[in-house]
């Protein structure tokens, strides 16, 4: 699947919040690491809502493996959504710490993380 890319200077970022991708499992994000990749970018951009809520809920493992896979593969990303209504202080300490690295953003508007990962080295 081809999927749109936002380009500053020499910056790409994968567009696949405006497709109707989800990721459910570890296997997901890896189908879309390689797209990604064989598209020529490090960096996309995702919507909350196309990850799985076990994405969100800590204990399932997901998200430490998706982050892990992203390591792996020298991938940035940035999801885009609001995460005021999650109430698991677990949860927003994962998010603070992710905002504060350069692996995975968490950002309210599309316009934060376009900034934010085109901000990154590739």
């Amino acid at each position: 699947m081809t999927y749109p890319i936002d380009q500053k200077n020499e910056s790409k970022v994968t567009l696949v919040s405006q497709s109707d991708y989800r990721i459910d499992t570890v296997r997901d994000a890896l189908d879309l690491i390689a797209n990604v990749r064989f598209q020529g970018s490090g960096k996309m951009l995702l919507r909350k809502e196309q990850l799985s809520e076990d994405f969100f809920e800590l204990r399932t493992k997901l998200a430490g493996e998706i982050v892990q896979k992203l390591t792996n593969y020298q991938m940035k990303a940035a999801i885009v959504g609001d995460f005021h209504g999650y109430e698991s202080k677990s949860l927003r300490d994962f998010i603070y710490e992710c905002n504060k690295g350069s692996q995975i953003l968490f950002k309210s508007t599309e316009a934060e993380a376009l900034e934010a990962l085109h901000g990154l080295p590739s």
